[in-house]
C-alpha cells in the first residue's frame, strides 16, 4: 500500500466546546460529520495549558521542558536544537510538507521542519482557499504529503461582527463557569467564531473528496489546549487541558467510525501518526502510540495505551510552576509557588466573563496540592487532598508524579530564578501581565450590558 497523506487542522484555545463533545448550542456541523465518520477521542489532553508548549508537544512527541518550549514562542522561548519535529521525521520518509496559517512554536516558521510555509494569515478563509489551492496543483503526484492547516479564529478576542445575538438568555453555560449574563454574551463571540471556522473545514473536506483523497488521507482534527474563559486556558483543571482530537481514517482502511475513550496526551500525537504512516518513531519521543488500538480490530478487549497523563505550566504571562497528573478517576495537582487561586492569563483577564468572578476568591493563596474525584466531583471543585478517606490516593499518585519528573527530568528553577527569566523573556509584555499580588487592576470594569470590545 502506498504512503498515506495527512491533513492536520488545529484551532486555537477551543477545549472541547464542539457539539460532538456535548456543547449546547454549537453550531459546528462540519466538524460533528467528521466525528461521526471518524475516530472521536474522548478523553484527550494537551500536555500545558497554553499555545506554544501545548503545540510544541503535539509537533514533537516530547514533553515541553524536554523540547524547550516551556512558555510562549513570542516571548522568546524555543525548541532545543537537537529536537526534530514530525515534518522533519516525515520528510525523511519522503513525504512533502507545507505550513498554511497558524504555528506558535517558533518566532521563525522556517525552523519547524516544513518544505514550504505560509503564516501571512492565519484568518480560516486564507487558509482555506491556500490549502485547497496547493492540493489541486499536488494532489496527483507520487510523493505523500504532510499539510497543516492552523486557525486562529477561536482565539480571542472574538470579532463582534461574526455572532452578535439579541438574546443571549438560550445560550449554554459550561459547568465550569458561572452562568451570567456577562459569561454568555462572552459564550456568544466563541459560538460566531466555531461558526465561522467550522464552515471553513467543511470547504476544505470537500475539496478533499472532490479531488479523490478520501481513500488515502487521514484528516486529523486537533485543539491546542482548554477554553481561553476562566478556570479553564492556563489552569491544569479539564477544562484547561482537555482537547477535541477526531481522526479520519482514509478510506481504503474501512475502519468503523469509533469513539475511543482511552486517556490521551499531547505527546502521543506524533508517535500516532508516525506509526499509522508507517515511519520510525525515534527513542527520543517521550510519547506513546495509540495506533494499534486505533486500527485494531473492533469489539477485541485491549489493554489501555496509558492509565495517567501529564501536565505541566511553567511560564504564561508570569512564572507560575504546576505540575500534574490525570487518570481516569482522579486530578492531582501540585503548586510549587504561591499564588493566587486563580491567575488569569491577560486575554481571560480583560473578558466578559472576568467580571462574573469572585475576585476575593480567585486572590486567595492556591493550595500546595490539589486532589478530585473525578467520579463524583468532574469540574474539580472540591479539593480533598486533606481528606483522610484520600491519602492512599494521594500518596500514589504524588509518588507517580515525582517519578514522571524524575524520569524526564523536570528540574524546575527556583522562585528568584524563575521570575528573572520570566522577566528576561518576556521584557515589556511581562510588565503588562496581571500581577501576582493582586489582580483586581487587571479586570474590566463594568460596562453597560451587550456592549462590545
Amino acid at each position: 500500500m502506498a504512503r498515506e497523506n495527512v491533513i492536520l487542522i488545529h484551532w486555537h484555545d477551543l477545549g472541547r466546546h464542539l457539539t460532538c463533545y456535548g456543547a449546547d448550542g454549537v453550531s459546528s456541523p462540519a466538524l460533528d460529520q467528521l466525528a461521526a465518520h471518524g475516530i472521536r477521542f474522548a478523553d484527550a489532553h494537551s500536555t500545558a495549558p497554553l499555545c506554544s508548549p501545548a503545540r510544541g508537544s503535539l509537533f514533537t512527541g516530547r514533553y515541553p521542558h524536554r523540547n524547550g518550549l516551556v512558555g510562549l514562542a513570542h516571548h522568546g522561548f524555543e525548541y532545543h536544537a537537537d529536537v526534530r519535529t514530525l515534518p522533519s521525521l516525515l520528510a525523511d520518509a519522503g513525504y512533502r510538507s507545507v505550513l498554511f496559517g497558524m504555528q506558535h512554536e517558533s518566532a521563525d516558521p522556517q525552523r519547524l521542519g516544513f518544505d514550504s510555509v505560509d503564516v501571512s494569515d492565519s484568518r480560516c478563509d486564507h487558509v482555506v482557499e491556500q490549502s485547497q489551492d496547493w492540493l489541486r496543483r499536488h494532489a496527483d503526484e507520487d510523493r505523500p504529503f504532510f499539510l497543516t492547516a492552523g486557525f486562529f479564529e477561536t482565539h480571542r478576542p472574538y470579532p463582534a461582527d461574526e455572532y452578535e445575538p439579541s438574546d443571549t438568555s438560550g445560550i449554554a453555560v459550561p459547568g465550569f463557569l458561572p452562568d451570567t449574563d456577562d459569561v454568555r454574551e462572552d459564550l456568544a463571540g466563541l459560538h460566531g467564531s466555531i461558526t465561522k471556522a467550522d464552515a471553513a473545514v467543511g470547504r476544505l473536506l470537500d475539496t478533499v473528496a472532490e479531488l479523490g483523497l478520501d481513500s488515502s488521507t487521514w484528516i486529523v482534527f486537533i485543539t491546542d489546549h482548554g477554553l481561553a474563559f476562566p478556570r479553564a486556558k492556563s489552569t491544569l483543571y479539564a477544562a484547561g487541558t482537555g482537547v477535541a482530537l477526531i481522526m479520519r481514517p482514509p478510506t481504503q482502511r474501512g475502519i468503523e467510525p469509533q469513539v475511543y475513550d482511552d486517556l490521551f496526551s499531547g505527546v502521543d500525537l506524533t508517535p500516532t501518526l508516525l506509526e499509522l504512516l508507517g515511519v520510525e518513531i525515534p527513542d527520543e519521543v517521550d510519547g506513546d502510540s495509540h495506533a494499534s488500538a486505533l486500527v485494531g480490530p473492533l469489539g477485541e478487549p485491549a489493554a489501555a495505551v496509558r492509565t495517567e497523563v501529564f501536565t505541566e505550566k511553567t511560564y504564561h504571562d508570569a512564572f507560575d510552576p504546576i505540575r500534574a497528573v490525570r487518570t481516569k478517576e482522579h486530578s492531582y495537582i501540585e503548586n510549587f509557588a504561591t499564588r493566587p487561586a486563580l491567575l488569569l492569563p491577560l486575554d481571560i483577564a480583560d473578558s466578559l466573563s472576568a467580571r462574573s468572578l469572585d475576585i476575593e476568591a480567585i486572590q486567595q493563596d492556591r493550595p500546595r496540592v490539589e486532589l478530585y474525584d473525578l467520579r463524583s466531583d468532574p469540574h474539580e471543585r472540591n479539593n480533598v487532598a486533606e481528606d483522610p478517606a484520600y491519602a492512599e490516593v494521594r500518596a500514589a499518585l504524588a509518588a507517580t508524579l515525582s517519578a514522571w519528573r524524575a524520569e524526564t527530568g523536570d528540574d524546575l528553577p527556583d522562585e528568584a530564578t524563575g521570575t528573572a527569566i520570566a522577566q528576561r523573556f518576556m521584557g515589556a509584555l511581562n510588565a503588562k501581565a496581571p500581577r501576582v499580588e493582586s489582580q483586581e487592576d487587571a479586570l474590566p470594569s463594568r460596562r453597560p450590558r451587550g456592549s462590545r470590545r
